[in-house]
């Protein structure tokens, strides 16, 4: 019986303690984790426009590094094709 209450009082403060982490991950550092992995990802598909933008019909770099670069960021491809090919307006940057 009284070992059942004490695990029952670790697993209540474990969540309160993964809740307070939460939380105060949220009201400090949400908005910075946000910014910064919409700057990587901003970076990382202007990396891949450079290098492969004769795929959109953009050629910048000649294929040959092209090719030497490709196992690196096949990965990469399909989420920017839709990126860049996607429909914008003038709202899509304001939010």
């Amino acid at each position: 019986m009284d070992s059942s209450l004490i695990s029952r009082f670790r697993k209540k403060t474990q969540e309160i303690f993964t809740w307070l982490g939460g939380f105060f991950y949220g009201m400090m550092f949400y908005e910075y984790v946000r910014t910064f992995r919409r700057d990587r990802a901003d970076l990382e598909h202007l990396f891949v426009l450079i290098s492969f933008g004769d795929l959109l019909g953009v050629p910048i770099l000649p294929p040959y590094y092209s090719m030497r670069l490709l196992p690196y960021i096949v990965p990469l491809l399909n989420r920017w094709k839709r990126r860049m090919l996607r429909e914008r307006d003038l709202l899509d940057r304001i939010g």
